[in-house]
């Protein structure tokens, strides 16, 4: 799961090193790179509550070997593209991979990792996100310098093929065992012709709206005097719908095939609606979810334009940066990882708010760390705070998701953390890479990027105001 979590962000990442040659290539303002760092969280957020809910009604390996699979096939894609719209659309659709991922792998480890060993659990598990983080941009970097970008996306993307095998053979506690390799190909040929008839006939919905948006596009383009990159919008929220749509036919489907199928999806709804009732008076989910948003945006912006601050402020390409900074940044978000991890659950022991402090604590003191690494000129300096900055930065992962999975019943983990991934990129990290590339076009890179740290930190405060109310929503939800 760590390793496929490795390669969920290294692909989630990898463009954001090739923002400088595709902007040249295909002759993008920094707010149309924005976007393109955005699509797949907009459409991630959109699509991880009805696959978490697809999760907790059938089979959370199915929903993770299905993502894997298709983020990973639209990352190499990517390489295929000659307009910004098509590579818009690639980026879209590996956001609908990785929407099927997160909420099932957690609330997978969830069920097999319990009480004080989640937080640690789900820590290594977010090891995956710091390596490929950094691993997607400084490969991304070294690739594109040495043969170009397009061969970056298909290198970082084929090794999904594999992962999305082995995905489909993980074991689900009080579920029957994976089948065998050979009896999962074997199976997957067997329903290979009834298979795309039926895909044909799900997908319905995002075939035609695609081809209703590429039209739309087509004919606003010829119009002068309107505004830029309406076209893009258009066609991008025609395809945006057709997802979610094409997403919420495939939840009834899942239930139909279940064995004995009205007693599935009486209980498994039944559960939903009997713990949506608990999750709405849950105070703790509100401050996780609003001090989510803002630690993520601050994150996942730093993440975007990094690569582009460092090349525009301090030449350094991004292949040299990988050289000389990457594994500084690696060991970082690692031992950052591990430490919240860690620590949250010993916290854990001794007091129902240690899984809070370690998640908001390190956006509160790395907020004046970020803000220094960016202000600097002087190199010399450049590595302890980079250092600083992943590793306070990342003692969240394991620490935050587990309180929300602490915090609500066992029936629907995967659907609230859809709906955490669904308000918190939306909300969030969806905002950060178009904001900063607007600002960026009108005031410059430096003074856009100073919004980050401070977003950060008033995060870090919101979550800790959970301290006040985690106690009594744990013990609401204790058997």
């Amino acid at each position: 799961m760590t390793l496929i979590n490795l390669l969920n962000y290294t692909d989630r990442n990898v463009v954001f090193a090739l923002f400088e040659p595709i902007k040249r290539e295909l002759v993008l303002s920094d707010q149309q790179l924005g976007w393109l760092g955005s699509a797949y969280v907009i459409v991630l957020s959109l699509a991880a509550l009805p696959l978490g809910v697809l999760g907790d009604l059938k089979s959370r390996r199915a929903v993770i070997a299905f993502g894997v699979g298709l983020w990973s096939a639209f990352t190499a894609l990517g390489a295929t593209v000659s307009r910004f719209w098509q590579l818009l659309v690639c980026r879209s659709l590996v956001g609908v991979g990785e929407a099927g991922y997160g909420p099932a792998a957690q609330a997978l480890l969830a069920e097999f990792f319990r009480g004080k060993r989640r937080a640690f659990a789900l820590g290594i598990y977010s090891v995956g996100m710091a390596f490929g983080g950094v691993l997607g941009i400084w490969l991304g970097g070294v690739l594109a310098d040495r043969y170009g970008w397009r061969v970056a996306f298909v290198a970082l993307g084929a090794p999904g093929c594999l992962l999305a095998l082995l995905a489909s053979r993980l074991r689900e506690p009080r579920r029957r065992p994976p089948p065998t390799i050979r009896a999962t190909v074997e199976s997957w040929y067997a329903r290979g012709r009834v298979g795309a008839r039926e895909a044909l006939r799900l997908g319905a919905p995002l075939i035609w709206l695609t081809l209703a948006g590429a039209a739309l596009s087509g004919v606003l383009d010829r119009f002068e005097g309107l505004p830029r990159g309406l076209d893009t919008a258009v066609f991008a929220a025609c395809v945006s719908i057709g997802i979610v749509w094409t997403v919420l036919r495939l939840v009834p489907v899942a239930v139909r095939g279940t064995n004995e199928a009205t007693e599935v999806a009486a209980t498994a709804f039944g559960d939903f609606l009997q713990a949506a009732g608990t999750v709405l008076r849950t105070p703790t989910l509100i401050w996780m979810f609003v001090g989510g948003a803002l630690v993520t945006f601050a994150v996942n912006g730093l993440i975007a334009w990094a690569p582009s601050f460092l090349e525009r402020t301090h030449g350094l390409p991004v292949a040299a940066v990988g050289r000389h900074f990457g594994v500084w940044g690696l060991a970082g978000g690692a031992l950052g990882a591990l430490f919240g991890g860690r620590t949250g659950d010993w916290l854990l022991t001794r007091w129902s708010g240690g899984r809070v402090v370690v998640s908001g604590a390190g956006f509160v003191l790395g907020g004046p760390v970020c803000a220094a690494l960016l202000l600097i000129d002087e190199l010399r300096l450049f590595v302890p705070l980079l250092f600083g900055t992943f590793f306070l930065y990342s003692w969240y992962n394991g620490p935050l998701s587990a309180v929300i999975l602490d915090v609500v019943p066992a029936a629907v983990r995967a659907s609230v953390l859809g709906a955490y991934v669904l308000f918190s990129h939306l909300a969030g990290d969806a905002i950060a890479p178009p904001l900063i590339g607007y600002l960026s076009d009108r005031i410059g890179l430096r003074p856009a990027m100073l919004l980050l740290p401070t977003a950060g930190a008033v995060g870090g405060l919101v979550i800790l105001i959970a301290l006040t109310t985690v106690g009594r929503d744990m013990a609401r939800v204790k058997p």
